[in-house]
């Protein structure tokens, strides 16, 4: 199996992709990953390929990463993103070639799978998000490759995905739909880490705690959460609210500038905002919390900082988004956009967390890495298997 990334960068598809990639080479599959970028710059953070914490898991578990060597949103004299220099496609036609079933991460790396000349492989296009329209191109690709034939299986991963993509006119035969899980054993309630994480902070054990995990993007509408904030903290004299993720940090000025908005001359009350960006901890960073919250207005599908969250014992309180309402349901809060019924439910979610443990509880087997991976290894067996039916057009590879 061959895998095509994009780039390296903070987001949830790259965590879930990288884990089922990691997750199936555990299983037996062979498994390799080509990155068209080595490095990105988004939400004001230049992120590198060698510093990414999935990148490294994956070098780690013994899986080839390779990339051809471009960078993003950074000047550089790069090529245009639909075109592609002699070296770049010799050196994708050479990844491809060892493969039997190619993997796409979004569908935005099929600007360069759908290249002619290109090794004639059956792909999986996984999908992770719920607003195909709100992608540039990267749609029209999708259609492309349907049309061509080289597309055997998309992978969305909720059902709002499912129906967006259906409606944007790809055939329902394609759209499976596998829902996100994660590591049980790493994402757990953790009294010890949640102490220590506190005491590392300054937070007193008692506080009442949200945390913000998310990227600094317009979708995640980080102007709704830091409104939300205000109230809540002008209401919890005690309470700490935690931002992670690429660009919550102080380096932003786009961030402070959202802050001065939202908080206006009641700066006393931002102090308790906490910067922590990207961690590589996140499993402490939720322990430690008592909400897990997302303001998000479009775009997600199944939010794994929601299920992350609830694994480690945090409550979750989202806007309703793409699968969010159904991923919480009898195990949080969902709340229109307004910052007042955000920082209600937050409040309510403090003080409803231990009459929800229960029902958290219950639930862990429903969000399993092992039960996603094996869902993912059925399907690309399916591929596989039906590998042969795929059309040969003639001329060199």
């Amino acid at each position: 199996m061959l895998s095509v990334y994009e780039g390296f960068f903070s987001g949830g598809a790259r965590i879930v992709h990288s884990d089922v990639v990691r997750g199936l080479a555990e299983g037996g599959q062979s498994h390799q990953v080509l990155s068209i970028h080595d490095e990105v710059r988004r939400e004001a953070t230049r992120q590198r390929m060698e510093d990414d914490a999935c990148y490294r898991a994956l070098t780690a578990a013994g899986i080839g990463v390779t990339s051809l060597g471009r960078s993003a949103g950074l000047v550089d004299g790069a090529l245009a993103a639909n075109v592609f220099s002699g070296p770049e496609m010799a050196e994708t036609a050479r990844a491809m070639a060892a493969a039997e079933v190619i993997l796409s991460l979004k569908e935005q790396p099929l600007a360069l799978l759908n290249q002619a000349g290109l090794p004639r492989r059956p792909v999986v296009v996984c999908l992770h998000r719920s607003d195909p329209e709100n992608q540039g191109p990267a749609l029209q690709e999708l259609k492309a490759a349907i049309a061509d034939g080289t597309v055997a299986a998309c992978v969305c991963c909720a059902e709002s995905t499912r129906a967006a993509y259906e409606a944007a006119g790809i055939p329902s035969r394609l759209l499976h739909v596998i829902p996100n899980g994660v590591d049980l054993l790493r994402f757990r309630p953790d009294p010890a880490a949640r102490q220590a994480f506190r005491a590392s902070l300054g937070i007193p054990a008692t506080a009442p705690v949200v945390v913000f995990a998310a990227r600094y993007a317009t979708m995640k509408n980080v102007p709704l959460l830091l409104r939300a904030a205000r109230a809540w903290l002008a209401r919890e004299p005690e309470g700490h609210v935690l931002m992670c993720g690429a660009g919550m940090n102080d380096g932003n000025p786009a961030l402070w500038a959202d802050t001065e908005v939202a908080f206006g001359a009641d700066r006393r009350l931002a102090e308790r905002i906490r910067l922590l960006g990207v961690r590589r901890d996140m499993e402490t960073v939720y322990a430690g919390a008592d909400v897990v919250a997302l303001t998000s207005a479009s775009g997600e599908a199944a939010p794994l900082c929601l299920i992350e969250g609830m694994m480690c014992g945090a409550v979750p309180v989202t806007t309703d988004v793409g699968d969010s309402a159904e991923i919480v349901r009898g195990h949080g809060f969902v709340t229109p956009q307004d910052p007042e019924a955000i920082a209600l439910a937050w409040a309510a979610a403090v003080a409803g967390r231990a009459g929800l443990a229960p029902a958290l509880a219950a639930s862990r087997e429903r969000f399993s890495r092992t039960r996603m991976i094996a869902a993912y290894a059925a399907l690309l067996d399916g591929v596989h298997t039906g590998a042969s039916r795929l059309p040969t057009l003639p001329g060199p590879l």
